[in-house]
């Protein structure tokens, strides 16, 4: 079975790229999105056509079309149609993996990244080295690896690749992180790339523990989930439970706030006249006799399907790939 390495042209994926290349053969077959979002974009595909050609790998340039989404950034937007890209060729190739470049040191991004937003588990948890998403394998086989190891060796055996001029835009926020608090992390501690790395994988392993908490409570809530059941859990466990119903039955996530709000509706909804209706993510949440259902907004509702094939809530805070 193939092997697909996502590849933009970049460093990371370069460097990606030749490894799997020089362990794998002819196995190994690169694909390009083509989100044609710059002008420079029709030069990276290019440059990744003339490095696969010389390196003798297959290549597919798979151009997409970016749509924009109300509430929903254009680097979100240009993640979610890259992820969908890659799935659907590996899907179409049978491939057994698509292979990521981001190493250590987006990892330390990610959970600054996260930090900064305020995020849980989910988002503290950082980027998994493997993850499963609608019947396709993706894998980060350099997230160990310290990025400026990468660079050097490819200085140092002379391969070339591009720098896309939107890594070094400072109104992004990851920009800013990369280029005036990594660096002075870094120097002040070294062991940074391990540490966080650790502090990721505990997060992540706590974050499984409360899922499957949640699984075995919503099977006892019942579908819609019974307010009676509900207020007999305590309100951490009920919120627990409810954010994974709304991720999986309806694909959607909600603000802290919108919780919290939720949370108190329930909580004092004891008597059958009273109500529960307020906003909740991309929808409202409604009580019907002893439960309660969400619906989402008409806007919405042409994209919520999509939305549980999409990134992870952790992936909501993980750059497009500056590789």
């Amino acid at each position: 079975m193939p092997l697909l390495v996502a590849f933009s042209g970049g460093a990371d994926s370069t460097a990606l790229l030749l490894a799997a290349a020089q362990r794998w053969g002819a196995r190994v077959q690169a694909l390009h999105v083509h989100h044609g979002l710059q002008p420079a974009a029709e030069a990276f595909a290019e440059h990744a056509q003339r490095v696969c050609a010389q390196w003798g790998v297959a290549l597919q340039v798979r151009r997409v079309r970016v749509e924009r989404v109300a509430r929903r950034s254009p680097e979100e937007a240009a993640r979610h149609a890259r992820y969908a890209a890659l799935a659907d060729a590996a899907r179409q190739a049978q491939a057994a993996a698509v292979l990521l470049a981001h190493h250590a040191l987006d990892q330390i991004e990610t959970v600054l990244l996260a930090l900064t937003r305020g995020a849980g588990l989910p988002g503290l948890a950082a980027m998994p080295e493997r993850v499963e998403r609608d019947g396709v394998t993706f894998a980060r086989p350099l997230l160990q690896a310290d990025g400026r190891a990468l660079r050097a060796q490819l200085a140092a055996a002379g391969v070339p690749w591009i720098d896309d001029p939107t890594n070094a835009d400072p109104q992004r926020t990851r920009n800013r992180l990369r280029q005036l608090v990594l660096p002075t992390l870094l120097q002040a501690f070294p062991q940074a790339p391990q540490t966080f790395a650790r502090s990721a994988r505990h997060a992540a392993s706590a974050q499984a523990l409360l899922e499957a908490l949640a699984a075995q409570d919503l099977a006892r809530l019942g579908e819609p989930p019974r307010l009676s059941a509900l207020r007999a859990l305590s309100s951490p466990r009920r919120l627990n439970a409810l954010r994974l119903w709304l991720r999986q039955r309806h694909g959607a996530q909600a603000s802290d706030a919108q919780w919290q709000a939720l949370d108190a509706q329930i909580e004092a909804a004891r008597t059958r006249g009273q109500r529960i209706e307020l906003r909740l993510g991309p929808g409202r949440i409604r009580r019907a006799g002893d439960a309660i259902a969400w619906t989402p907004d008409a806007s919405a509702a042409t994209t919520t399907a999509a939305a549980t094939a999409a990134p992870t809530p952790a992936d909501s805070c993980r750059a497009e790939s500056r590789s």
